[in-house]
């Protein structure tokens, strides 16, 4: 996975952390405005923890597509990568 991923996906994962303590800490307040929104939360909680069940499949199904092409095709992944090389060390080192 890329590293905007993970990060993505440990974000989403912290904020449902939080939102479940929010949830706890509020099982006690009888309000009609509290339970309204600890019912908003909680199907945010659930859209969240869908969300990033999906992106970590998506995550992983592209690594797996990515892996398959590059060992179907090793040598062109080497002569692309190594142009790709080629391509930024001379886009950097110029001024």
């Amino acid at each position: 996975m890329s590293a905007n991923t993970d990060r993505l996906t440990g974000d989403l994962k912290n904020v449902v952390h939080d939102a479940q303590h929010i949830l706890k800490d509020t099982a006690e307040d009888a309000s009609e405005k509290a339970r309204a929104a600890r019912e908003r939360l909680l199907a945010a909680v659930e859209s969240a923890k869908e969300c990033c069940k999906n992106l970590e499949a998506k995550a992983v199904e592209g690594a797996k597509a990515t892996d398959k092409v590059i060992r179907e095709h090793p040598y062109q992944s080497i002569g692309i990568a190594f142009g790709i090389g080629l391509l930024a060390g001379y886009l950097i080192t110029r001024k």
